[in-house]
């Protein structure tokens, strides 16, 4: 049975989002690829973020709950040796290619040199992704811990959440703390080079006018890499050659086809 012209229709919107997000293509490359003009192919891209986020975003936008904090916890405790860790805490800039003329100088950096809009996050060892805030750099992070704390770099305040290297150490306890504060700290580090090679958008310049277009944009990139970083940790941690196919329930697809 052939699908109805109505779906192909949702297909072809898809596919203009997801390879606007993974490739990073200008919305007015798309003409030959989808048969689609330019406003059209940005319309749909804003539309498949609007529709992921208020689907997904609950779940995989989350915080850490009792469940989670205590995988946490152990997690990083195995693999990196730090008791009561919850993560790794640091910041991306994003260039602003179309920055509007009067907000250049507020968006803009002396090391950067044009403007950039930081994403700050919080990342796990096994690379889930469990705070992201996207705008300028401490201006709105109200999440405390009142017994955990988060590996940081210099940049941010003497606080009990935020556990630093030192400077200058000379002592042999402080040298082997600073190798390990440091060598754990990368895992955001890593989060960030994984999640801009997944989603070429967010590693090249932003072209869109608009802040709330940007931030829908890479929430959606964040929690598309936390569906597969769920998706494929178990299976590659716990995977076995006797195992059989796993029947992977598929959920909240008919909300968001009624979406689309």
């Amino acid at each position: 049975m052939q699908p109805a012209k109505e779906d192909f229709l949702h297909f072809k919107k898809t596919t203009a989002a997801i390879h606007q997000l993974t490739y990073g293509t200008p919305a007015d490359q798309l003409d030959e690829y989808t048969r689609m003009g330019e406003c059209t192919a940005i319309e749909c891209l804003s539309q498949f973020c609007w529709c992921v986020i208020d689907i997904y975003g609950a779940q995989y936008l989350r915080r850490p709950n009792t469940n989670d904090v205590e995988h946490l916890l152990q997690l990083h405790s195995e693999r990196h040796g730090f008791s009561g860790m919850l993560g790794s805490i640091d910041c991306m800039h994003w260039q602003w290619k179309n920055c509007p003329v009067a907000w250049k100088g507020q968006f803009t950096r002396s090391d950067q040199g044009s403007p950039t809009i930081m994403l700050e996050a919080i990342a796990a060892a096994d690379l889930w992704i469990w705070h992201a805030f996207f705008g300028i750099a401490g201006s709105n992070n109200d999440i405390n811990y009142n017994k955990g704390y988060c590996l940081a770099d210099g940049i941010y305040p003497e606080w009990t959440t935020f556990v630093k290297s030192f400077t200058s150490p000379k002592d042999p306890k402080r040298i082997k703390f600073k190798q390990i504060q440091e060598a754990a700290s990368k895992d955001v580090e890593q989060d960030f080079g994984v999640v801009q090679s997944r989603w070429a958008i967010v590693c090249g310049p932003a072209r869109f006018w608009h802040k709330a277009k940007l931030k829908d944009i890479v929430y959606t990139c964040i929690i598309l890499h936390n569906m597969i970083v769920e998706d494929e940790g178990d299976a590659i941690k716990n995977w076995d050659d006797d195992d059989e196919e796993p029947t992977i329930p598929v959920t909240q697809v008919e909300n968001f086809h009624h979406y689309l």
